[in-house]
C-alpha cells in the first residue's frame, strides 16, 4: 500500500498545526504578543508567581525557549522575575500589572479565535474533533 504524503496523518497535523498557529499569531497581533508569549501570560494568569519549571511543564516549552520568551515578556513590562522567599537557586515568575491586565484581552481573543477557526464544523463535530486531538495529544508518545 503506497501512501500519499498528502494523506500521512503526520503532514496532515503538522499542516493544520501551522494553519492554527498563523490564524491565531493573526489575532494577537494588536495586542503585540506572539502566539507563544500569549500562552505563557495566559497560564501565569491561571498560576501566577510560579517558577519557570512550572511553567515550561505546563506549557511543553524547553527550558532554551522559554528562557528567551521570558526575556522579551520581561523587557516589555508584561512579567517580572523575582527571587523565591525559601529558594535562592529559584526564581518566581509574576506577571506585573499590565501583565494582569492583558489576561483577560488574550481570553476574549482566544474565545473568539476558537470559535472562528472552527466555524466550518457543527458544534457535534467541534466537541469530537477536541475530544479526538485530547485522545491523540495523551496516548501518542511511542518514543
Amino acid at each position: 500500500m503506497s501512501l500519499r504524503v498528502e494523506d500521512c496523518i503526520f503532514f496532515m497535523l503538522a499542516r493544520a498545526q501551522q494553519a492554527g498557529a498563523r490564524y491565531w499569531t493573526s489575532c494577537l497581533t494588536e495586542l503585540n504578543l506572539t502566539a507563544v508569549q500569549a500562552m505563557v501570560i495566559n497560564f501565569l494568569g491561571q498560576e501566577d508567581t510560579t517558577t519557570a519549571r512550572a511553567v515550561s511543564d505546563r506549557t511543553g516549552l524547553d527550558a532554551a525557549t522559554l528562557t528567551g520568551v521570558l526575556d522579551r515578556l520581561e523587557t516589555s513590562g508584561w512579567i517580572e522575575r523575582r527571587r523565591h522567599p525559601s529558594d535562592r537557586r529559584a526564581i518566581h515568575i509574576c506577571l506585573t500589572q499590565a501583565g494582569r491586565e492583558m489576561v483577560p484581552r488574550i481570553r476574549e481573543k482566544m474565545a473568539q479565535a476558537n470559535q472562528d477557526f472552527l466555524a466550518k464544523l457543527s458544534a457535534k463535530e467541534q466537541r469530537e474533533f477536541r475530544r479526538l486531538l485530547g485522545i491523540v495529544r495523551k496516548g501518542s508518545s511511542a518514543a
